[in-house]
């Protein structure tokens, strides 16, 4: 079952002066719970494919649905709602707020979107921590924490709101190999656990050897899909139950 599917999406970004076409008619499927990529140089439209996915932007032109949903009718709030229910991020940059806690850090989105008692929020990130190995940093500020516990931290608050989807933006750019690799680990066992689906984007050799489907982007068109492995596919209802227990 297809979790996004976009057809011929076009995305021109404009000034006075010029006229620049980030993807030029990109068509694609993604089935749930599976481990993707969109690999290519800067520029290539990675991030931009991203970012329409998340209903952080629209196309130009183009359709696109993510679970079910015809995104680009969504008004600026109900992008908003969507995201905050059905999606998660990851950034290369972790983007902890400096001032808050792992716990706080974690909770946030809760606080912002979801309407939870202070004991549902404080069980569902406690357990969120406990899912990725942080539950005994929860206390700890960003700035105590090395660059695989932000990123375990990060990955803990994409999750916490229970997504269909987790988006990941150069997750491991700014990591060691062996904290890129135990990063990659994770994120494939939270796939496997509860049934999320991951899409990246990188051009980081370590997350191509790792993804089971991959795209690559060059100048905004996509040149072609690989599949390298059939992904764990979790059915609605074992997925539901898994992310309940989360």
């Amino acid at each position: 079952m297809s979790l996004i599917a976009a057809s011929d999406l076009v995305k021109t970004y404009r000034t006075e002066a010029i006229e620049v076409k980030a993807l030029q008619g990109v068509s694609f499927d993604i089935a749930a719970g599976s481990f993707s990529a969109f690999v290519g140089p800067s520029g290539s439209g990675k991030t931009t494919l991203l970012n329409l996915i998340g209903c952080l932007d629209k196309p130009t032109s183009g359709s696109l649905q993510v679970a079910g949903v015809d995104v680009l009718n969504l008004t600026r709030r109900q992008a908003a709602e969507f995201r905050g229910q059905n999606i998660g991020f990851i950034f290369q940059s972790f983007n902890l707020i400096a001032v808050l806690t792992a716990f706080e850090n974690v909770e946030y989105p809760l606080v912002m979107v979801q309407e939870l008692r202070p004991a549902e929020r404080r069980e569902r990130v406690l357990k969120a921590l406990k899912a990725v190995g942080m539950l005994e940093q929860k206390n700890q500020m960003p700035e105590q924490l090395s660059g695989g516990q932000k990123q375990r931290v990060a990955i803990a608050r994409a999750l916490v709101t229970q997504p269909q989807l987790v988006l990941a933006d150069e997750p491991t750019a700014n990591l060691d190999h062996e904290t890129a690799y135990m990063i990659l680990r994770l994120m494939k066992q939270m796939r496997d656990n509860f049934g999320i689906t991951f899409i990246f984007s990188t051009h980081d050799t370590r997350i191509i050897g790792e993804a089971e489907i991959i795209y690559t982007l060059e100048d905004g068109c996509l040149l072609r899909r690989e599949e390298r492995e059939k992904a764990n596919v979790q059915s609605g209802e074992d997925r539901a139950a898994k992310l309940k227990a989360l």
